[in-house]
């Protein structure tokens, strides 16, 4: 044979066989491991059989249970496509694959009659879009992601905020059962369904059940003096006098709560007229005047005083017109309407003690002796009193969203005696009715609260979608779709809410135990689950939550501060956006109250439409550049 005939031996179709044994090896093992653990789930299934989905979740926790690194590699030096985006159908990923290497390596081989399209990374996609729209209602149209906004009380009487907030972009409204009642309730849902009908636009609405979110409790009160502060410029002359509001009806009021309300009787209240005097003593003995400036609606007056004043609840006024200043006689007399005190102003450094105490105790700061040594650390009560008898020496404890970190240092018959391990440098100021975080403690709580169940009959019949707060297994769950039952609402879609560290552990199992039996959605709640994971854990646990509910076709809701700053200050803040870019590769963003929430929703839309152009999940669409 002459050397221009000789068969020269093709060393990178040995490495294609080896890849290519690898990879149908590893589909084989896949296969054989997803179907044993989909037989833990097979009594719940009744018909016997599971749906794609399910089967394509229990594929890729079969594949994600390998170190696949050096594989990937060797994929990506031999030009093919990786396994990286294999979440929405893991088999024909593979099948894809091997159907590549097989072509390249045997000149003989024939393909298969599989339809790719039909069974292929398509159907997957086709699959979550499907269970995203039965969830949501249709797209928007500027991209395939849902908007969600947390209402707050004004949306119950405000329609012109519920019918802005759908124009913008709100495609779904979130009610938190945790806050307000039913007749609030009523009017946001009145005006949202209003609004659906004026603007011919759809948005579903979800109510949250409160679960059982344990609170920092009461704070003692300081005496019902309110300070009257008005403006001084650098020389120390009053520049800008005090205002406060007068009403007759201070819980149904429409004014800006930063203005103070005193309540007044109503008969004063009728006689009030602009350029009249309240004549007062206030609580340093110093005689001062509010001015009647103007009415504000029909229950609420502004008044203003010029000097800084300390008006006490329940102190003595005289009503005076402009010409009875100096005379003062014939003034109607009256007693000022009540108001409480502020309450007291508990801080604690790191290093300092506090006391976790029963709700019913009322929370004090530190007392010292006049030496300075400690008599009695601050203490704050706990609203689940019972979790206190739970904690064990050495557990760790976070309050208000881990702004407070501490951990036990030990149990008495007062409560549980907390070391401050983590605070800023200036302290930290502990308020009331913020949440408490045991993320290391058994409390062995009920799945659902007794409020939680009295709030589920009016969920049932107003909610599109409920949502199930602190879900941590498959029992929860089963709990909560026989509850459902019982209300003859077993086709109300269930949004687990994933936001404590056992939640995450069981995800797999509450995912594989309900699809295919009840529509499911996840709520990746940022904020719980930062305290009880850490900043750095939640960054990486975030993204395999995504992954592994793409892998199920379940959709996801991208929660807890979302464009924050805008919503809540009207400020602009770059890590949020490059955030919110991030969040859309769920299939909905939720985005909180704020005085601001509809440029919050507009620059997320915003987001939304360009990174949409460039990403779709993990796969980058390549849309042409500017440059």
């Amino acid at each position: 044979m002459t050397a221009t005939n000789k068969i020269t031996h093709d060393p990178y179709e040995d490495i294609l066989k080896q890849i290519l044994t690898e990879v149908a090896g590893l589909r084989q093992e896949i296969e054989t491991h997803a179907n044993q653990r989909l037989q833990k789930y097979q009594q719940l299934f009744h018909s016997g059989f599971f749906s794609k989905s399910a089967y394509n979740l229990a594929h890729y926790l079969a594949m994600r249970q390998f170190d696949l690194r050096h594989l990937q590699d060797r994929l990506a030096q031999a030009g093919l496509s990786s396994l990286g985006r294999a979440e929405a159908s893991v088999l024909s990923t593979f099948d894809a694959l091997i159907d590549v290497l097989s072509r390249a390596t045997d000149k003989n081989y024939r393909p298969g009659e599989k339809n790719p399209n039909e069974y292929g990374l398509n159907r997957g996609q086709q699959l979550l879009e499907q269970h995203t729209m039965e969830l949501f209602g249709p797209f928007h149209e500027h991209g395939k992601a849902h908007v969600m906004v947390t209402l707050g009380t004004e949306a119950s009487w405000d329609y012109g905020l519920v019918n802005a907030l759908i124009k913008k972009g709100m495609t779904c409204a979130r009610i938190n059962c945790a806050h307000d009642e039913p007749v609030v309730w009523h009017g946001m849902i009145n005006n949202i369904r209003r609004a659906e009908t004026e603007t011919g636009r759809p948005c579903r609405i979800l109510m949250d059940l409160a679960g059982h979110k344990i609170r920092t409790g009461a704070i003692a009160l300081e005496p019902p003096i309110y300070h009257i502060k008005v403006k001084k410029d650098r020389t120390g002359k009053i520049v800008a006098s005090g205002y406060l509001v007068l009403t007759v009806d201070s819980e149904n009021s429409p004014i800006d709560n930063s203005l103070f309300k005193i309540p007044i009787p109503k008969e004063i209240h009728k006689k009030l007229a602009p350029g009249m005097f309240l004549d007062f003593i206030d609580s340093q003995e110093k005689q001062r005047y509010l001015k009647v400036e103007k009415a504000l609606s029909s229950t609420d007056w502004l008044v203003s005083c010029e000097k800084a004043a300390y008006l006490v609840s329940g102190c003595k006024l005289k009503l005076l017109k402009p010409d009875q200043l100096d005379s003062k006689k014939c003034a109607d007399e009256f007693t000022l309407g009540k108001f409480d005190g502020e309450p007291l102003d508990i801080r604690v450094m790191k290093n300092e003690l506090l006391l976790l105490t029963a709700e019913h105790i009322v929370g004090k700061p530190a007392e010292y002796s006049a030496s300075g040594a400690l008599v009695r650390p601050a203490h704050i009560g706990c609203s689940l009193s019972s979790a206190i008898s739970k904690l064990k020496v050495g557990e760790p404890v976070w309050i208000d969203d881990g702004k407070l970190g501490a951990i036990v240092e030990k149990i008495t018959h007062q409560g549980a005696l907390l070391r401050i391990t983590v605070a800023k440098p200036s302290g930290v100021k502990i308020h009331s009715d913020k949440g408490i975080n045991f993320p290391e403690t058994t409390l062995d709580l009920p799945p659902l609260s007794e409020k939680d169940l009295v709030d589920l009959d009016f969920v049932c019949e107003h909610a599109d979608l409920v949502g199930f707060s602190f879900v941590e297994t498959l029992a929860d769950m089963e709990r909560l779709m026989i509850e459902l039952v019982k209300r003859n609402a077993s086709e109300l879609p269930i949004i687990a809410k994933i936001e404590t560290n056992l939640a995450v552990k069981n995800l797999p199992d509450i995912i594989l135990g309900t699809i295919g039996r009840h529509n499911l959605g996840i709520m990746i709640a940022r904020g719980d689950l930062a305290v009880e994971l850490g900043s750095a854990r939640l960054a990486e646990i975030q993204e395999e939550m995504l992954w592994l509910c793409e892998a199920a076709h379940v959709p996801v809701i991208w929660a807890t501060q979302v464009l924050e700053s805008i919503a809540k200050k009207g400020v602009r803040s770059r890590p949020e956006f490059t955030d919110a870019a991030m969040a859309v590769r769920a299939e909905c963003v939720m985005l909180n109250k704020g005085p601001y929430i509809l440029d919050a929703i507009e620059a997320l839309v915003n987001v939304m439409i360009r990174m949409h152009e460039h990403q779709r999940k993990k796969f980058s669409r390549l849309r042409a550049l500017q440059w």
